[in-house]
C-alpha cells in the first residue's frame, strides 16, 4: 500500500482527519478536528530500520490481533507505543499482512479507536449506535 492509498483509504473512514505530527508521519484520528477528545487510529511514515524507503503504518488493535500480529513477517508491536503497554502493531512491509487485509485492520483500528471517543460524542457521530447482537 503506498502513503497515497493509505492517505485516501484513511480519509473515507467515518468522521476521520489528518494531521501531520511525530516527525512528518501522517497520523490519523477519529472525532472532530479542533476538538481535544479526538482519537488516534493509525500512524504512517517512514520505516526507520532501512533506508527509509518503505511506507509503514502503525495500528491500533485487539488484544487476539497483537498475539496473532506481533510474530507475523513484516510486523512488530509498534514502537513506543506497544512499549507502553498498548496493543499496537506496526506494519512495515507487506510479507505477512497483505494490502486486503490491512484495509481490515485499517477499519477495525478506526472503529476501537472510536469506542474510546466520549459517549456523547459518539452519539453526536452517529458512531457504534447499532443495536446489541
Amino acid at each position: 500500500m503506498t502513503k497515497d492509498e493509505f492517505n485516501t483509504f484513511c480519509a473515507a473512514l467515518p468522521h476521520t482527519f489528518h494531521v501531520v505530527q511525530w516527525g512528518d508521519s501522517d497520523v490519523w484520528k477519529v472525532g472532530i478536528a479542533g476538538k481535544n477528545k479526538n482519537k488516534v487510529f493509525v500512524v504512517g511514515g517512514w520505516n526507520e530500520i532501512d533506508d527509509g524507503s518503505q511506507f509503514c503504518m502503525s495500528f491500533k488493535c485487539g488484544e487476539i490481533a497483537f498475539e496473532f500480529l506481533r510474530d507475523t513477517p513484516g510486523c512488530r508491536p509498534a514502537p513506543y507505543l506497544a512499549s507502553r503497554g498498548m496493543k499496537w502493531i506496526q506494519r512495515m512491509t507487506d510479507e505477512g499482512v497483505s494490502d486486503t487485509d490491512m484495509i481490515d485492520y485499517l477499519r477495525e483500528s478506526h472503529r476501537l479507536a472510536s469506542l474510546n471517543l466520549t459517549k456523547k460524542l459518539q452519539k453526536e457521530l452517529g458512531l457504534n449506535q447499532g443495536g446489541a447482537v
